[in-house]
Order: C-alpha cells, then structure tokens, then sequence
C-alpha cells in the first residue's frame, strides 16, 4: 500500500492543490477524510474556493505550524529558475486568519517565488481551524520530502501538547504506524548535543535510538562522539552499548570484597529489560528468592511511555480509567 493511500484520499485532494510545480493542475474536491471529523471541519470543507486569485507574496504570513525549521538554499534557487522557465502550474493553499492571508502549504514555492522576483503569486483560500492546518503541515512534508527525525519529534509532540490528545490518536489521524511516532518522540530525551548532530545528519536515528538505553547523558554524548569520529554502524553501536551496560552490571566491590555474584540468567534478564524499555533498569536479588525490578524515568513523559509499554494500555483504556 502506498503512503499517499495511507494517508487517505482527502489529504491528497487536498494537498494536490498546491503539490508541485511542473505537474498538472487536478480539479479541486471536498475534502473527505478522517483527518476532518468534527462538524466544524466538516463546515470549514464546504467553504473552500476553487477560484484562483492571486495574492501579494509579501502579504501572505508563514504557516506557525509548519515543522520544517531549515530549508535547502540550493533547493530553493532550484524551484526559482523553474518558476521563471516554467512558470507555476499549481496554486498555494491559503487562509484568512484576522482579515491577512495565511500560508497551509506550499512554502518552498512560496519562496522561490519571491526568490525569482514574483510581485503576487497564484492562491487558492480555505477556511481550515488551527488542527486542520497543523495536521496538513506534518502530512505535507511527510508526504513529498521527509523533515529530519528531531523536526518530526517535535511536530508531533508539539500536536499532542496543543490538543490534548494521545500518541495513539495522532497516529491514527495522521495514518501513520503508533510505534513509529512513539520511537520519534524519545529521541526528544536525549542531550541536546545529540539531538543537534541527529539534526545535522551527523548520525541516523538508528544511531540515536540505540543510545537511548544507556540513560546516563554523558555517556550518550560521549558513544555519539565516537558514532561520528569512527564512523560507527547501526550495529557497531548497539553492540557496543550493550557492553557497556553488561560491563556496568558487573560485580560490584565493597570495602575491598567482590560481592556475591548473581545468577547469569538475573544478569541477561537485567540487561534484556534495559534494551527493551530504552531505560535504566536494575534487578535487585534479596534472600529466600525475593527481590526488586527497579525502573529509571526522567519525566512525565517517560514515566507515560513505560507505562504504556508495561501495562499495554490503549487510549482508549486510558480514557475509562
């Protein structure tokens, strides 16, 4: 199944209407789709305008729910010499927000239009409420050119926060796998260092999520060092973390003395439960057979995350409870 179908047949109506420069123009549609299900969106739908006008490109505001943070100056200067070839084929998605045009899509064409020395650039105007426009602007770059995984985590966290719902049911009106947005969203634990060079492409969110078990900051920083000076693989890494948390289980020394060593089984249980929850995790053995599991978290979230994991509970559990 394509991601286009994924997403549902209204986004891509939808997103058709300001989609590429050098392709045909495609006859505008009601939206139908699973993104716009309360009765407001659905009003909002019928008020779109198949007219195309054309709008002052300096008078047209930013999208403040765009995710996309940095765009390729050389992409843009690419589009640009397309636009004074080629001309554009495809209109901008707009709307009116206290009487001043607002961007939904279409903001690297936008761009290059003013770039090629445009004065006013075809639009189209929709009414769509603040949910609509932030849903569209994820989809919009998921769909055509994947924003970087940080760019993605902080889109997606910054929807949840603002409308007040769970990972679960972003996922489902954004089409996308529950697990997929959940792995994006912990990158958004580690030390800003990391995030910075995951940013830069200076390593892979692979990388990333194999240095989330190790919990200690420094030691993200420092393996993240390391992934980028030898050129570490995906593997390479998770071995090496691994190591380092078996070596960090080792036993430990008290007054001079080794204390008891646990059971080999206590030790791979131990480490298996720190490379499944992505956290620290000890297993503390008493006598008689008793003992403790104790599980690290750094924040609500993540208190949230292995909650979800240990119990299974769905959003809609949630809700009941």
């Amino acid at each position: 199944m394509t991601r286009k179908k994924r997403l549902g047949r209204g986004l891509e109506a939808l997103l058709s209407a300001g989609n590429s420069i050098t392709s045909s123009p495609e006859p505008m549609v009601t939206i139908q789709t699973e993104v716009a299900t309360d009765p407001e969106m659905k009003q909002a739908e019928a008020a779109e305008t198949s007219d195309i006008v054309h709008l002052n490109v300096f008078e047209i505001e930013d999208n403040p729910f765009q995710p996309r943070r940095e765009f390729s100056e050389s992409e843009i200067a690419s589009l640009s010499e397309s636009l004074k070839e080629h001309d554009i084929l495809q209109p901008i998605l707009v709307r009116i927000v206290n009487n001043r045009y607002q961007l939904i899509s279409g903001e690297r064409r936008l761009r290059a239009a003013v770039q090629a020395g445009w004065k006013t650039i075809p639009a189209r105007i929709r009414v769509a409420n603040d949910r609509l426009v932030s849903e569209l602007a994820i989809v919009e770059n998921l769909q055509r050119k994947d924003l970087n995984p940080i760019e993605k985590a902080l889109s997606f966290r910054r929807y949840i926060d603002e409308h007040a719902c769970t990972q679960e049911e972003l996922a489902g009106r954004l089409k996308i796998d529950r697990s997929t947005l959940a792995n994006l969203i912990r990158l958004l634990e580690l030390p800003r260092e990391v995030q910075k060079a995951l940013s830069e492409s200076k390593l892979s969110a692979g990388h990333a999520r194999a240095l989330l078990p190790l919990g200690e900051e420094h030691q993200q920083i420092q393996f993240c060092d390391r992934i980028q000076t030898e050129r570490l693989s995906v593997r390479d890494t998770e071995r090496m973390v691994a190591e380092r948390i078996e070596s960090e289980d080792a036993p430990e020394h008290h007054n001079g003395r080794v204390r008891r060593p646990r059971s080999h089984q206590m030790d791979t249980m131990e480490q298996a439960l720190k490379l499944a929850l992505g956290t620290k995790v000890k297993i503390k053995a008493g006598k008689r057979g008793k003992g403790s599991i104790v599980i690290d978290f750094a924040n609500g979230q993540e208190f949230e995350r292995l909650n979800d994991l240990l119990t299974g509970r769905t959003a809609q559990g949630k809700r009941a409870a």
